[in-house]
């Protein structure tokens, strides 16, 4: 089931500052009634690590760092077929080849990878996505052919901070490709890490930034600092209740969109995981990351359970 992105609200910075600042109880009232019973379950595959030339400060694939990490090139495609079946069976209604590196093209795999997408979508009952990096036209065009459903490409944080943490892409070239992506017809993905050292008003902006792209899917991370980056030592940089705050916002300003657990998520306690579950997110990114460990597929189904969800 996909959202329909109807116009909704327009909100200030200030308004949505007002709401941030609401007791969290009266806070996650307001977001939880934008809310549906319906959880979407996804899943990826880390199809090619490491070595990746952009210099963003909170990853591990970076080349600009010495992080202790494998680094691989592009699996073969029989990985991920074996690995979007997995995902089916795990509950799974989208899954997504990721691929580190500043666009599709390093070490000319895009062909390989838009044959990894017609494979995905022979799989019944599975929705196929990717996260390849920065696109040009043309491969925005050539993905949209290959049947690609949904392409995933977060802003990360806001416009303002956005230097702060890469200097080797811009954020308009981010912006960019979450055009071409709803120029050719796919559903767009596209989110933010948190706790990288953002003040509340640019938690505020981001919130605003999403609503202008108006993605299908907000992936909410939570920042893992990785030794060896310049983030090391960004620990609990944003709590528990900040972090249930700004995921209320983010609902309120952006209804439509589903909101999803993504990397980090385990800084949260069960019972906030719960919170949020009840107040503002709508999708669960099960299994593991990129570089770091989530939680096990059968428990994020039984805790949709437990809650009466319904997975779509």
């Amino acid at each position: 089931m996909v959202k329909t992105l109807e116009k909704t609200k327009t909100y200030t910075k200030e308004e949505l500052l007002n709401l941030y600042n609401l007791p969290l109880e009266e806070l996650l009232e307001k977001s939880s009634k934008y809310m549906t019973n319906n959880v979407e379950c996804c899943s990826l595959i880390n199809a090619r690590n490491g070595k990746c030339s952009q210099n963003c400060k909170y990853c591990a694939q970076s080349s600009h760092y010495r992080t202790d990490i494998e680094t691989f090139p592009l699996v073969e495609t029989q990985q991920v077929i074996n690995a979007a079946k997995e995902s089916k069976q795990n509950h799974a209604s989208h899954f997504a080849i990721v691929t580190s590196g500043k666009t599709p093209d390093e070490d000319r795999d895009f062909e390989k990878e838009l044959e990894m997408i017609k494979e995905i979508n022979k799989v019944g009952g599975l929705q196929s996505c990717a996260s390849l990096g920065i696109l040009t036209e043309q491969q925005a065009k050539l993905l949209a052919q290959s049947g690609l459903k949904r392409y995933h490409h977060n802003i990360n944080t806001c416009r303002s901070y956005y230097p702060k943490i890469c200097t080797t892409h811009t954020f308009e070239e981010r912006l960019n490709t979450c055009r071409l992506v709803k120029k050719y017809g796919m559903e767009l993905c596209c989110g933010v890490i948190l706790g990288m050292g953002e003040t509340v008003e640019q938690r505020i902006e981001m919130a605003l930034e999403l609503a202008q792209i108006q993605p299908n899917s907000i992936p909410v991370n939570i920042l893992m600092p990785i030794a060896q980056t310049p983030f090391e030592n960004y620990h609990n940089l944003i709590d528990e209740e900040n972090i249930l705050r700004t995921m209320a916002v983010f609902k309120i300003a952006n209804p439509k969109s589903y909101l999803r657990f993504a990397g980090g998520r385990m800084k949260l306690s069960p019972e906030n995981q719960q919170l949020a579950l009840k107040t503002s997110v709508e999708g669960i990114l099960i299994g593991n990351y990129l570089t770091t460990v989530g939680s096990k597929p059968a428990d994020d189904i039984e805790l949709t359970r437990k809650l009466g969800k319904k997975l779509v």
